[in-house]
């Protein structure tokens, strides 16, 4: 069975120098060495047509997994794309994410600090780009705090808000892993890789549905907030559809459609 949602990515701020979107998943950033299909860059270059005509060069300076929705900042041109890249690097800028974990953690706040790297630089690995906890792995640190916790029939959950402190391929899901609460929806860490190399295999099938109830990672990047010619520029994106009908106890429906995407938020 395959899987088609209909996602929506729109603009929530723009500069002359740049453009804030709030991303949807599935909605890949990057077009993918698969078959064709709608991206985050192609909407962003059909968006800023008139720039790239003046000699526009749109860049993404951070990124999000597909399966990751949220605040994504394009810069419109070289030089901004530098300087916001520069920011980036030394760690200026304020990041907040929101998940839904499985099980409720013990304390309302905590810190992980374990390092992680790709499990295939320390033995075989099935799949390539899974990380894992490993003392050789690289520093990696994580702040977590509880923002809510329910119940559905399925079990316990919880909302918390994550505040990467390092910025690591995977980290806040491998982390939240190693603390005992994998992401709602994780196929790669949710147990052992296997849900990911059965959705590869076969795509997202009732079994799936079953075993990590929604089709994505339940992952939000929902702040960034950096300096920007001598000021604090914040912006914040609001909970997800999908998660917020989780939380009222709603049952995942499959939708199909197509990715479209609008300038202004009207």
């Amino acid at each position: 069975m395959s899987l088609q949602v209909v996602a929506n990515f729109r603009v929530i701020d723009e500069s002359s120098d740049w453009i804030v979107v709030d991303k949807p998943a599935p909605l890949i950033v990057h077009p993918a060495n698969r078959k064709p299909e709608p991206t985050l860059l192609g909407g962003i270059e059909q968006l800023l047509a008139y720039e790239i005509e003046n000699g526009g060069c749109p860049a993404m300076v951070n990124r999000l997994d597909r399966d990751t929705s949220g605040l994504v900042i394009v810069a419109k041109h070289t030089a901004a794309a530098r300087a916001l890249g520069m920011i980036f690097e030394r760690r200026e800028v304020e990041k907040e994410y929101l998940a839904i974990v499985l099980g409720w953690p013990e304390t309302e706040e905590w810190e992980c600090r374990a390092p992680i790297l790709r499990a295939g630089e320390i033995g075989p690995s099935p799949i390539w780009v899974r990380q894992i906890v490993h003392p050789a792995g690289r520093d990696c640190q994580t702040r977590f705090c509880v923002e809510q916790r329910f119940e559905r029939g399925e079990g316990r959950f919880a909302l918390v808000r994550c505040f990467p402190g390092t910025g690591r391929m995977h980290q806040l899901r491998v982390h939240l892993a190693h603390s005992s609460h994998p992401i709602l929806g994780d196929k790669l860490y949710s147990g052992d890789g296997s849900e990911y190399l059965a959705w590869m295999e076969h795509g997202w099938t009732p079994d799936l549905q079953q075993r990590l109830l929604l089709p994505r990672h339940a992952l939000h990047a929902a702040k960034l907030a950096l300096p920007w010619h001598g000021r604090r520029i914040e912006w914040q994106a609001d909970l997800p559809g999908d998660f917020a009908g989780f939380m009222a106890g709603q049952p995942y429906c499959e939708t199909s459609g197509v990715i479209t995407w609008s300038r202004h938020d009207n």
